[in-house]
């Protein structure tokens, strides 16, 4: 099996977690509340919360480019579906990590990780080594079993990270596509089988 159709296979249990990108509510450059559009199923004290973490920053540029590159990393374009990045999963991690702000000192902390990691090695940041590189240093991450002691805080951060990219990926329209998901659909009801209308001694009414 691919690695990316073993992340999608991971993916079908992510449903639920998060809130989807197209339950984001939207909000006027004015910031007046009264212009914000409450998506089906949110309240308006919840539509108001989120147009508010919309409009803050939590990444520095530097780190929304690293959660860029390793966003990529994780879930790479294949020819039939874009990466996560060009699916907006930058931007999704981004309004989760305001969202959910207990994530945000084991995110921002495996960012600094992986700096580290990177200097250690090759005297660069993550973002500034090869990919050939930055594969090397993912490698040992991306495997919870190695349980290398060294590599404890990187494993735990690569999971959250990786958990994030797929929920953020497979709730866009490019990750519907991307499993085949079509939605609901009206079918035709025809009644109740007649097989099963005679097992309880009732006819079938033409």
């Amino acid at each position: 099996m691919k690695r990316r159709d073993t992340l999608k296979s991971m993916a079908l249990g992510s449903f639920g977690l998060v809130m989807p990108k197209s339950d984001t509510p939207s909000v006027s450059t004015d910031g007046d509340k009264d212009k914000i559009k409450v998506p089906n199923g949110r309240t308006k004290a919840e539509a108001v919360r989120d147009a508010k973490l919309k409009t803050d920053t939590f990444f520095t540029p530097h780190e929304l480019k690293t959660v860029t590159v390793l966003s990529d990393i994780i879930l790479p374009s294949d020819g039939i579906s874009g990466s996560a990045s060009q699916a907006g999963v930058p931007a999704f991690i981004e309004f989760m990590m305001k969202d959910q702000p207990a994530n945000q000192t084991a995110v921002r902390g495996g960012l600094m990780w992986l700096d580290n990691q990177s200097r250690k090695r090759f005297s660069k940041r993550f973002i500034e080594i090869s990919y050939a590189q930055q594969i090397e240093i993912v490698e040992d991450i991306a495997y919870s079993e190695r349980k290398n002691p060294e590599f404890t805080q990187g494993i735990a951060f690569f999971s959250l990270m990786r958990n994030m990219v797929m929920t953020g990926f497979y709730t866009t329209e490019m990750g519907f596509k991307d499993l085949g998901y079509v939605g609901n659909r009206p079918n035709n009801w025809e009644g109740v089988p007649e097989d099963v209308l005679k097992q309880y001694g009732f006819e079938k009414n033409e």
